[in-house]
């Protein structure tokens, strides 16, 4: 491997543009590094299941937007994001076969290309981003860098490990239950999932829905500035996160002030794994010591039994209707063969969905929106939890099964069960690589904000980042 892909390989986002901005390199030898570390790691890890190098190399050798981020080397979530004249398959077998191309950039990508970004590929997820592992029939298992017996988390797996592993600096990831937060927490990166509406989804997605898009990140200043970049709405947005007062990369270094954060020590639905409660009790002491105030108390409902049968109405619906595109690109109806056993049998029994279930589960979902805001309300800043009350999932565990399609999903719950509820709430929520197992897996911890509140999340994200710091940790 080259001098520059070595130097070059732990660097956040920040430090390579501004090897680009001072003359030292240019965004072509960036990219090529770039482009040489993916050639060298994905074999084993399989991150990146569409290269785009040689666009990458003549968008590199143009003259390129004067972004913030002119000349780094991106990829894409290979889910919702399209990139004009790319291969899209969100992760469908049938897609796949077909090389759909994408007619469009969608307006985050258009604006990653304005900050200065190059996308050397699209990374490996989950069919539709159904499970916390992202190990799709059309493209195989994405391996976790820290031990490739072991998942990257799902559904942004591949984006996490692309990063995780050094072949960029940062990437484009989703969430619509933990999608960003639980690949960030199971590779050791920091993953901020930000509140509904505060990153528009437009013009293809309905930003009324569960999932949000932003990124993964080595870094907390990179999670700040590249939301600096693409934060907004777009046109016909009818869900619009309050603008913020300030940038936010000038919340990194911000003293946060006394914070009063509520943290959670167990988990009600499912057994919380030993090293997961020690990450948040390691975090909680930190943060005693950094002066801030720590209470055992959650929000009311928040662990309910009842809350994922309520939800499952509107996650129904938003499958069939993620088929229903698929089936438009590829201009015929979806059979058994162009979708994964799990994912057929969704779409059997979403058929017998009523308006009348939607609708109330949205009624369900204002409600628990409210409950769970209340205690923001009265008087907490923060809510501190493990990301994952497990450890990051061995390959295989939540494998397809034609003989029982909806198996994945039991061994699959565990991995949202702290996640789940802030897409259901819109609220921003991080996650940070705090800890790590004595097997030397990554263990993220949770802090969750109220509505619109990211910079509140980045201001003790980056305090906490200079108290204990992460950035010399990375794989073998």
């Amino acid at each position: 491997m080259s001098s520059l892909a070595d130097q070059t390989r732990w660097m956040d986002a920040t430090a390579q543009a501004e090897l680009v901005r001072r003359g030292e390199v240019s965004a072509a030898e960036l990219v090529e590094a770039a482009i040489e570390r993916v050639e060298a790691t994905n074999p084993t890890i399989n991150a990146v299941v569409t290269p785009r190098f040689e666009r990458a190399l003549a968008e590199a050798a143009a003259p390129l937007p004067p972004g913030p981020f002119r000349g780094v080397p991106f990829t894409l979530k290979d889910l919702g994001a399209t990139s004009e004249g790319d291969r899209i398959t969100n992760g469908i077998a049938g897609l796949a076969r077909a090389d759909y191309r994408a007619p469009a950039d969608s307006t985050l990508v258009a604006r990653y290309r304005r900050a200065g970004l190059v996308i050397v590929g699209r990374t490996n997820t989950p069919e539709l981003g159904l499970l916390a592992t992202t190990e799709p029939l059309a493209f195989g298992p994405t391996r976790n860098p820290w031990s490739v017996e072991h998942s990257p988390g799902g559904s942004s797996g591949g984006a996490a490990a692309s990063v995780a592993s050094g072949m960029v600096p940062a990437a484009h990831a989703s969430d619509g239950g933990g999608s960003i937060r639980i690949p960030a927490a199971a590779c050791g990166l920091v993953g901020l999932k930000v509140s509904q509406g505060r990153i528009t989804m437009g013009p293809f997605r309905n930003e009324t829905g569960l999932s949000v898009e932003h990124v993964v990140t080595r870094t907390v200043r990179d999670t700040a500035a590249l939301l600096d970049a693409t934060h907004g709405p777009g046109i016909g947005d009818s869900v619009i996160a309050p603008q913020p007062t300030r940038a936010y990369i000038d919340e990194v270094g911000t003293d946060p002030g006394r914070l009063r954060i509520g943290m959670v020590l167990e988990c009600r639905r499912f057994t919380l794994d030993p090293e997961c409660r020690a990450a948040v009790e390691t975090t909680a002491a930190l943060l005693a010591t950094l002066g801030h105030e720590l209470v055992v108390s959650e929000p009311a409902g928040l662990q309910s039994d009842e809350l994922p049968a309520c939800f499952a109405p509107i996650f129904a619906a938003q499958t069939r209707a993620s088929l229903a595109q698929a089936a438009e690109w590829l201009g015929r109806p979806l059979g058994p063969d162009d979708v994964e056993p799990l994912t057929w049998a969704l779409l059997g029994q979403t058929a017998g969905l009523l308006a009348d279930d939607y609708v109330a589960a949205l009624s369900a979902a204002a409600r628990f929106r409210r409950t769970v805001g209340q205690w923001w309300a009265d008087g907490f800043d923060l809510l501190l939890t493990p990301t994952m009350p497990v450890l990051p999932a061995r390959l295989g565990l939540m494998a397809q099964n034609p003989d029982e399609p909806f198996a994945p999903f039991g061994p699959a719950a565990p991995f949202a069960a702290y996640t789940s509820a802030f897409n259901a709430t819109g609220q921003p929520a991080i996650s940070l690589p705090l800890h790590t197992s004595a097997a030397g897996l990554p263990v993220g911890i949770q802090l969750v904000a109220a509505y619109g509140r990211e910079d509140v999340l980045i201001r003790i994200a980056a305090q906490l980042e200079q108290a204990a710091p992460w950035a010399a940790r990375h794989p073998g």
